[in-house]
């Protein structure tokens, strides 16, 4: 029980036409703080993307989700965001905004493995 820590994800979402608020699951976002963890998981459903929209490619909407991966590692390629504390890239990447990649609303929880929840999320809100 002791060896449990706090965590927040939020699920990430395609908005296709964001006019029309109409969106799918692709991904989920995690951070702990207490076990300096912070990763996102996705996979477009690109069946559910052409049922959506033609007007998007899949290889665009990869190429955004690499940038999220990359900010969550810290890598170079992820800009001056990337080079943020953890908190402070969670809290950049799923702040409110009006695009076609979007984040629900932060969730927290409490867990003992940071990236088994990241994946028993994923398997239940995007897969």
């Amino acid at each position: 029980m002791q060896d449990r820590c706090t965590f927040e994800y939020a699920i990430i979402r395609v908005v296709p036409k964001v006019e029309r608020e109409e969106f799918f699951n692709v991904g989920v976002i995690l951070f702990s703080k207490q076990k300096n963890f912070l990763n996102v998981k996705y996979q477009i459903n690109e069946n559910l993307l052409e049922a959506f929209t033609d007007e998007i490619g899949v290889e665009n909407l990869l190429e955004y989700l690499k940038a999220w991966e990359l900010i969550c590692a810290g890598a170079p390629l992820g800009g001056a965001i990337g080079k943020l504390e953890l908190s402070d890239r969670f809290r950049w990447l799923t702040a409110t905004r009006s695009t076609i990649i979007q984040s629900s609303k932060t969730h927290p929880g409490l867990c003992e493995n940071p990236e088994k929840e990241l994946q028993d999320i994923f398997m239940k809100i995007v897969l």
